[in-house]
């Protein structure tokens, strides 16, 4: 296993895709929490910043599909590097003057929020030029979930590091120059500059005319509400039980369950079609959710948790495979950006809804949510199944091999893709 993985890392330009991929969403990763923590440290309310912080995932919400088309029409680095150093220059606003006036604040948070570069989208689109081969892109997505696992873990202390060192004003600027760096890192390497996508065609919808990705959209909108439901259950179960770190080990159990489950997943070639894997992981993911409302005592609530964590990034791989597999012509890094933001839009919804459960019901209700979303997430893709045909997948392997080809016979690789029109 750790060989496989130590060969797609060897692969030319490989690991610093990865690693400056990872550094660049540092600030999507810590947004958030920095917000927060600075509102608070300028004498700002908790109401004030739950709103900033809302503002500014909306605002990503919004811009990252946004993003991902102009990459699509213009290239990566045109787009990828201005937007992360715009991206940089709303949040540092409020670093340099604090929370007045409010109208100020509120709009340089939600252009830090819209200019987020997409980074996870876009180094998506590279792997296959990358690694050529369409087993080593596979486990690269299953990689890049887990990193993804790492980078929220890290962030967060990053950011109460830089406040303990120094202040809620340095937390903010240092990881948002991290951003900038992470980003010129990819922007400037050869695959990033040499990529194209394919011709589009030219239509309103993008990458949503294809009912393959509005599918996978609408079912993965459903886990980011079980995921946001978990996050505010396990708080809320954690009061229940004598508080403390409770609620830390619930969640660093489930990021330890996907961690697992990703790099198990993605050290072997699985047979047959994406897509029906893909039904098959959403459904274990729905069988690992829906067993938490039991809430037994807290070590069997963290054996569950960890449990429920496992089908977590091996999903999420199948789906980036399947996305590439249907997003139309021309749109693969605006694709990859939507799934990334209906994720990220569910968990805020969730996030809400499990509030009002929990004041009823107590955290048993809150995480019959996040069950209640899992199945709600397959039974999407168990009504819509006819709309994600199989039958797209030798575009993938077929790509992959001329990808290969062309390599060996010396040519260059600026337009290849692996995906195909839906």
């Amino acid at each position: 296993m750790a060989a496989g993985y130590a060969e797609l890392l060897r692969t030319r330009h490989a690991a610093r895709l990865l690693v400056g991929t990872l550094i660049g969403r540092l600030p999507n990763a810590t947004g958030p929490l920095a917000i927060v923590l600075f509102t608070r440290a300028e004498g700002g309310s908790y109401v004030l910043a739950g709103v900033l912080s809302a503002v500014y995932g909306l605002s990503n919400a919004i811009g990252q599909p946004l993003l991902g088309r102009a990459v699509d029409l213009y290239g990566q680095p045109r787009v990828i590097l201005p937007a992360a150093v715009v991206s940089a220059l709303g949040m540092t606003l409020p670093a340099a003057v604090g929370l007045g006036p409010l109208p100020v604040v509120y709009a340089a948070v939600a252009v830090a929020g819209f200019f987020t570069p997409p980074l996870e989208g876009g180094l998506r689109a590279l792997w296959p030029s990358v690694l050529k081969r369409e087993d080593r892109v596979h486990a690269a997505y299953a990689l890049d979930a887990v990193a993804q696992e790492v980078l929220f873990a890290v962030g967060p202390l990053l950011v109460t590091t830089c406040v303990a060192a120094w202040s809620e004003r340095a937390a903010l600027l240092v990881v948002n120059v991290f951003g900038v760096l992470g980003a010129l890192s990819v922007a400037v390497s050869a695959p990033s500059r040499e990529w194209r996508s394919a011709p589009r065609e030219a239509h309103w919808l993008g990458a949503l005319q294809s009912s393959g990705i509005v599918v996978l959209v609408a079912s993965f909108f459903f886990v980011g509400a079980a995921l946001g439901s978990i996050a505010v259950a396990a708080v809320a179960y954690a009061d229940a039980h004598g508080g403390g770190m409770v609620s830390s080990y619930l969640l660093s159990a489930l990021g330890v369950g996907a961690l697992l489950g990703g790099v198990v997943y993605g050290a072997r070639q699985w047979p047959g079609h994406p897509e029906n894997r893909l039904l098959l992981l959403v459904a274990l993911l729905a069988a690992g959710y829906v067993p938490l409302a039991v809430t037994p005592g807290v070590v069997g609530m963290t054996l569950l948790a960890g449990l429920s964590g496992i089908s977590l990034a091996p999903a999420l791989a199948c789906a980036f495979v399947v996305v590439d597999r249907h997003a139309p012509r021309g749109t693969v890094t605006e694709a990859f950006s939507w799934l990334v933001t209906t994720i990220g839009v569910g968990s805020a919804v969730g996030m809400t809804v499990v509030g009002p459960a929990v004041q009823q019901g107590g955290p048993a209700a809150g995480f019959a949510v996040a069950g209640a979303g899992g199945v709600a997430a397959l039974i999407v893709l168990l009504s819509t199944k006819r709309f994600l045909s199989p039958g797209g997948g030798a575009a993938v392997s077929g790509a992959v091999r001329a990808a290969a080809e062309n390599d060996r016979n010396g040519a260059a690789q600026p337009g290849f893709r692996a995906g195909h029109q839906a």
